[in-house]
C-alpha cells in the first residue's frame, strides 16, 4: 500500500516542480509587465488618456481580455500545439512550414517571413532585459526621491553583472528562478487583492463593454492606447519558444494557476489605486505599498526582472544555434555549461552584442517610460507573422480544412493586426531601434543563406560521384597505406575534394577510408536509433550519414565511437576549406558577397563546431568564386 501511495505521490510532485519551473523560464517576460505596462497606457510618449474612472475601467477591461485572447486562446488553445517535435517558437515553426512544404509559393513567402520574424527577436531581446531591470531600479525613486540619480548607474551594473555571469550557465542558480517568480506572483496578486477590497468597483472591468466605451470615448488616441495595452501581452512569443523545455501541460498549470490570477489581480490593483488616487499614475505598481515595503519590492522586483532578462538571454543562445544548425547563420563559438542539459549553451559574441546594446539603451534612453516606446512594435510584428505560419502549419500539421484554418486564424489576425497598427505611432519615439536591429540581422541570415547555397552550387558543378570514383580508383590499381581517415564532405553521395586532391599529389590512400556527410534535419531532436547510417563501399572504404537536430551538439569523434565507425583515437580527420573569391557573376549583389566573405572568414572553424581534435585534422584548401 505504501508503494502504491508512493507512486501516486511522485508523478504529482514532478508536475508540481515542473510547473514551478516554468515559472522562471516561461513567465518572466510577461511577469514583469505590471512594472511599467499601466503607467505607459495613461502617460505615453505618443498619447495621454484621461484618468476617469470610466477609462480607468476601459484601461482594465482591454489589459484583461488581451492576457485572455492573445495568450489563452492564441497561444495555450492553438499556438502551442504547433510543436516541432517538442520544439516551439518561430524558427521552429518556420522549419515546420519548410519541412512539409505544401505550402506554395505562398508558403515560401513565409517561410522568409519567419526569418524575418526571428530577427525581429533579437531586437525585442535587446529591450526586455533594459526595460524591466530599469523599470525595476526605478522603485527606488519612491522610496527616497534623492536616491534618482543612482538610477541609471545600478541598473548598468545589474545588466553587466547578467551578462558577465552567463559563461559560467545557470545550471545552479537557476534551481532558484522559479520559487522566486512563485514569490513574485504570489506577492503582486496580494498587493492587488488588498488594494481591490479597498475598491471593488474594478472588478467591474471584467464586462468588456467598458473596453468598446473606452474606444468610443477617446477614439484616435484611445486606438493608440492599445499600442501600451500590449505591453501586458509581449512575452507571448516568449512563452511559445520556450515550448520544448516544458511541454504544454505544465505551462499551461503555471499560467492558470498562478500567473494569470497573479497579473490580473495587480493590474485590477494598479486600476483600484488610480480610481482613489489618479496621482499615483508617476508609478502605479510601486504606489501600491507603504513607504516601508517599497526598498523589499525594489529587491523582489529586481530579481524577478534578473530572472526574465536570464530566460531571454538564454533563449537568444538558443535561437542562435537553431540559426547556425540551419545555415541561416555563420558557425559561431558555442559553450556547453552543462555536461548533463544539452540546451544549456553560451555564446560569447552574442552575450556581448547583447550586453553593449542594453547598457548603450539604458544610457540613451534614460528611463523605463522611455525605452517603452521603443517596445512593441517588434513583438506586434512577430505575432503576426506566427499567426501566420500557423495559419499554413494547420493545415499542413494539424490537418485543418482551410475553412477551419481561416475560422480561427481570421480573428487573431485581426486583433494582432490592431495591436501593429497601434504601435505604429511608437517607431518616431524609439521603435526605429529594434526594427533596425532586425534589418542588420535579416540580412546577415538572408546573406549567409543564400550565398551557403550559392557556393553548394558553385561546388556541385566539378564534383564527382562517390561510386563513379570509386569504380575508377578500383581500376588503376590503387596503394594503400596503414592507418585510418576520415574525411568530412557536405555533399552527399560525392566524393570529397580534399580525398581527391589526397589521391592526386601522393597517389596513395589509407586502408581504410570513411567518407562522413553530416545532415542538419529539420527537427530538434533526432534520436540515437536514427543518428547514424553506414554503408560499406567494398575495398576499406565506408560511407556515413550523421543525422543532427537544429538543436544538437555536433561531435563527429563522439558519433565515431558511440556507432562503432572507426577505432576513434587512430582516425584522421581531413576537412575541405573554400576559400571564398568575389566575382560579379550572377548570384548576389557585390556588396552582398563581400558582406557573406566577412562572415565566412570571421566565421568558427569546422573542425572546432563538430569537435575534432586539432592534432589529428587536416584542412585541405580549395578556391570557389561567388
Amino acid at each position: 500500500m505504501k508503494t502504491d501511495e508512493t507512486e501516486q505521490k511522485s508523478p504529482d510532485k514532478a508536475k508540481r516542480a515542473l510547473t514551478i519551473a516554468a515559472l522562471g523560464i516561461v513567465f518572466g517576460d510577461i511577469g514583469t509587465s505590471p512594472l511599467y505596462a499601466m503607467r505607459e497606457t495613461f502617460e505615453s510618449s505618443t498619447h495621454r488618456i484621461g484618468l476617469t474612472e470610466s477609462n480607468i475601467l476601459g484601461v482594465l477591461s482591454l489589459i484583461l481580455w488581451s492576457l485572455i485572447i492573445v495568450i489563452v486562446v492564441k497561444y495555450l488553445l492553438f499556438v502551442l500545439r504547433a510543436d516541432h517535435n517538442g520544439e516551439g517558437g518561430i524558427l521552429a515553426l518556420t522549419a515546420l512550414l519548410g519541412e512539409h512544404n505544401k505550402a506554395g509559393k505562398l508558403g515560401v513567402a513565409l517561410v522568409g517571413l519567419g526569418v524575418v520574424g526571428t530577427a525581429l527577436l533579437y531586437g525585442d531581446g535587446m529591450i526586455t532585459p533594459a526595460i524591466s531591470v530599469l523599470s525595476a531600479v526605478e522603485g527606488t525613486e519612491i522610496a527616497s526621491p534623492g536616491l534618482r540619480t543612482y538610477v541609471i548607474p545600478i541598473s548598468i551594473a545589474i545588466l553587466i553583472g547578467i551578462f558577465v555571469v552567463q559563461r559560467h550557465g545557470t545550471g545552479h542558480i537557476g534551481r532558484i528562478f522559479g520559487p522566486v517568480m512563485l514569490v513574485w506572483f504570489s506577492t503582486i496578486g496580494i498587493l492587488g487583492l488588498i488594494r481591490i477590497g479597498i475598491e471593488p468597483a474594478t472588478l467591474r472591468a471584467f464586462w468588456p463593454g467598458y473596453a468598446l466605451r473606452f474606444f468610443a470615448t477617446n477614439q484616435l488616441t484611445g486606438f493608440f492606447a492599445l499600442g501600451s495595452v500590449f505591453l501586458v501581452v509581449t512575452g507571448g512569443e516568449a512563452l511559445y519558444a520556450d515550448l520544448g523545455h516544458f511541454g504544454r501541460p505544465p505551462i499551461s498549470r503555471s499560467w492558470f494557476t498562478i500567473v494569470l490570477p497573479g497579473l490580473m489581480l495587480n493590474y485590477l490593483g494598479q486600476g483600484a489605486l488610480l480610481i482613489r488616487d489618479p496621482s499615483a499614475i508617476d508609478n502605479p505598481f510601486y504606489r501600491m505599498v507603504p513607504a516601508w515595503g517599497t526598498i523589499p519590492l525594489v529587491i523582489l522586483a529586481t530579481m524577478a526582472t534578473v530572472i526574465a532578462s536570464q530566460a531571454l538571454i538564454s533563449g537568444a543562445f538558443s535561437l542562435t544555434m537553431q540559426a547556425i544548425q540551419l545555415n541561416y547563420l555563420p558557425r559561431m563559438r558555442v559553450i556547453h555549461t552543462s555536461s548533463e542539459e544539452q540546451g544549456q549553451i553560451y555564446v560569447p559574441a552574442v552575450n556581448w552584442t547583447l550586453m553593449v546594446a542594453c547598457v548603450s539603451l539604458v544610457v540613451g534612453f534614460r528611463s523605463s517610460a522611455g525605452l517603452a516606446g521603443a517596445y512593441g512594435i517588434a513583438v506586434s510584428i512577430t505575432m503576426v507573422i506566427t499567426t501566420m505560419l500557423f495559419y499554413l502549419v494547420s493545415q499542413s500539421r494539424l490537418g485543418w480544412s482551410r475553412l477551419h484554418a481561416s475560422a480561427v486564424c481570421g480573428p487573431l489576425l485581426v486583433v494582432d493586426f490592431a495591436f501593429f497598427f497601434a504601435n505604429v505611432p511608437k517607431i518616431a519615439a524609439g521603435g526605429w531601434f529594434p526594427l533596425v536591429v532586425a534589418a542588420i540581422v535579416f540580412t546577415i541570415m538572408s546573406t549567409w543563406h543564400t550565398g551557403r547555397r550559392l557556393i553548394r552550387e558553385r561546388l556541385r558543378q566539378g564534383h564527382t560521384d562517390l561510386q563513379k570514383f570509386l569504380d575508377s580508383y578500383r581500376s588503376s590499381e590503387p596503394k594503400r597505406s596503414e592507418g585510418t581517415s576520415v574525411y568530412l564532405f557536405s555533399q552527399r553521395d560525392k566524393a570529397p575534394p580534399a580525398m581527391l586532391s589526397d589521391l592526386r599529389h601522393s597517389g596513395v590512400l589509407p586502408e581504410s577510408v570513411v567518407v562522413i556527410n553530416v545532415v542538419i534535419e529539420q527537427r530538434p531532436i533526432v534520436l540515437e536509433a536514427q543518428r547514424s547510417e553506414k554503408t560499406s563501399l567494398g575495398d576499406g572504404f565506408t560511407h556515413v550519414v550523421l543525422h543532427y537536430g537544429f538543436r544538437e551538439r555536433i561531435d563527429i569523434p563522439r558519433a565515431i565511437t558511440d556507432h562503432q565507425i572507426a577505432n576513434e583515437p587512430e582516425v584522421h580527420y581531413v576537412l575541405g576549406h573554400e576559400t571564398v573569391v568575389v566575382t560579379d557573376k550572377p548570384g548576389m549583389a557585390m556588396w552582398r558577397e563581400h558582406l557573406y566573405n566577412l562572415m565566412y572568414r570571421n566565421s568558427t572553424s569546422a573542425a572546432r563546431s563538430f569537435k575534432l581534435p586539432i592534432d589529428r585534422t587536416i584542412e585541405s584548401g580549395q578556391q570557389v568564386e561567388l
